[in-house]
Order: C-alpha cells, then sequence, then structure tokens
C-alpha cells in the first residue's frame, strides 16, 4: 500500500481509490493512498451526464481516480467526485500511482537487506527523496542516473544510500524522452545571421553543465530550425524547453528577429 505522509486528504487532490459498495445513489469508496480510508462518491459526482445506473460506470472492486471535493476533518469523512476528474488527471495519477507503488517495492527490499522496516525506510530515505526532488522515484532514478551521490545530496544515510542504489539499478531502466518543435527565425537587418546565432546560442547555453538533458538545435532549411530536448522525464524536458524558449524568444525581441515557435507531435 503507498503512503502518504497527511493522514487525510485537502480538497482538490486527486486519489486512487477502490470501490467498495454501490448503491442507487452514490458509492462508497477506499482510497488506497490513506490506509483505505473510507470515502463517499454521491450519484450526482459519478458523471456529467445523466446515466440509468450507476453501476454501468461504477463496479465494485475497480480502481477510480477521484478528486476530494469536501473534507470534515473532526468526523474523518471525506466526499470524492469522479465527474471532475479530466482524462489526462486519470492517466497521469495513475501513472504517479505506479511509480509509487515500484518505489515502495525498492524500499520495502531495502529495508528487508538492512534488517529493518518498511517506516524505518520512508523515514531515512522516502521522505527525503520526495522532500528534495518531489517524488520519491525521481529520486531512486537518480540514484541510476548518477550514482549513490544523488542520495546523499537528499539527505539519505549512507548505509541507506549504498542499499538503494543497488535496489534501484536492478529495478529500474531510466528511459530517456525527447520533446521538439520548430523554431522559425528571420530578420531584414544587414547582420541577420549573426543575429540569428546569437538567439541560437541560447539553446546551446541551456544546455552547459547539465549532464542529464541534451538540447540539439539544426536547420531544415531557413529560416526554420528544429530544436530538440532531451531528458530523463517529460515534465524535465517541458519545464526546460519552456524557460529556454522564453530567454530565446526575448532575446530575438532584443535583436529585432522575428520568431515563431510551433510544437511538433511525438
Amino acid at each position: 500500500m503507498v503512503r502518504r505522509r497527511k493522514r487525510m486528504p485537502s480538497v482538490g487532490d486527486l486519489v486512487v481509490a477502490t470501490v467498495r459498495e454501490v448503491f442507487e445513489y452514490g458509492a462508497y469508496v477506499t482510497l488506497d493512498e490513506y490506509n483505505d480510508m473510507q470515502a463517499y462518491l454521491p450519484w450526482s459526482e459519478v458523471a456529467s451526464r445523466w446515466v440509468r445506473n450507476i453501476r454501468d460506470l461504477v463496479k465494485e472492486g475497480h480502481k477510480v481516480v477521484v478528486k476530494v471535493i469536501r473534507v470534515h476533518s473532526r468526523r474523518g469523512h471525506v466526499d470524492v467526485s469522479l465527474k471532475r476528474v479530466s482524462d489526462n488527471e486519470r492517466r497521469n495519477k495513475m501513472i504517479e500511482w505506479k511509480r509509487a507503488q515500484k518505489a515502495e517495492k525498492i524500499l520495502e527490499l531495502a529495508a528487508q537487506r538492512l534488517g529493518r522496516s518498511l517506516d524505518e525506510a520512508y523515514e531515512q530515505a522516502g521522505w527525503r527523496l520526495e522532500n528534495h526532488y518531489g517524488e520519491i522515484m525521481a529520486g531512486l532514478e537518480q540514484a541510476v542516473i548518477r550514482g549513490v551521490e544523488a542520495l546523499r545530496e537528499a539527505g539519505v544515510p549512507e548505509e541507506w544510500a549504498r542499499v538503494l542504489k543497488e535496489e534501484a539499478e536492478k529495478h529500474i531502466e531510466v528511459k530517456r524522452v525527447k520533446i521538439k518543435g520548430i523554431l522559425t527565425l528571420h530578420t531584414l537587418k544587414p547582420d541577420g545571421v549573426d543575429r540569428i546565432k546569437e538567439v541560437l546560442k541560447v539553446f546551446s547555453e541551456a544546455a552547459d553543465g547539465a549532464s542529464d538533458l541534451k538540447i540539439r538545435v539544426y536547420t531544415i532549411g531557413a529560416p526554420r530550425y528544429r530544436v530538440e530536448v532531451e531528458a530523463n522525464d517529460y515534465k524535465s524536458a517541458e519545464r526546460v524547453l519552456e524557460k529556454t524558449l522564453e530567454k530565446a524568444l526575448s532575446r530575438a525581441r532584443e535583436l529585432e528577429v522575428a520568431a515563431r515557435f510551433e510544437r511538433e507531435k511525438a
């Protein structure tokens, strides 16, 4: 069971839940990330469209992604919604959930090797990785990429860092991702070639010193240039592309270079 540090979720949180009982006017689910806490899914929050039978959409034993809409802390009661979760949110949450499950398994294996409990694994390593990297799995992936130093940086004790790095290498295959687009640059200034080079230089500077990041820019026929950003995950790639584009477009305006960027589909 994947763990969360909070005792209860907050309004707006996306949570993985298991449907336990379905009734005519709603359903009871248990929140997998909160020690199987019971939550209520009202009939009005099942779907945006009218449905004849709630069981057409919600069935006992199914796992669903729901959004927390009410929290009654004193009573320990939570209300959730299914219809307020977009397809993209559902997909991303399930990816996050599966990554958290895998991360917990690696913590458990490391704890077994050290003769410790899973609770200790979370305290000594898991929560520290989450604090530093935003996600336990992201920290373990960094251990595969950069070695035990990535765990030390997060404050993981040496004995845990060494074993976790070994377990991470056994169970994690870090896949590189690539996003790309077309950057169009043109200017009527007599020194236009030099000005365009200055704009493109922003991309090469962004990749300097980043061992887990690659940025490639090449012409596909002036005035069009393909920009490719390769990283260990889509979030990092998107973040770098957005930040670098902002700088490049700003530089283009300063140099009076007309610039336009269009994303290419993967």
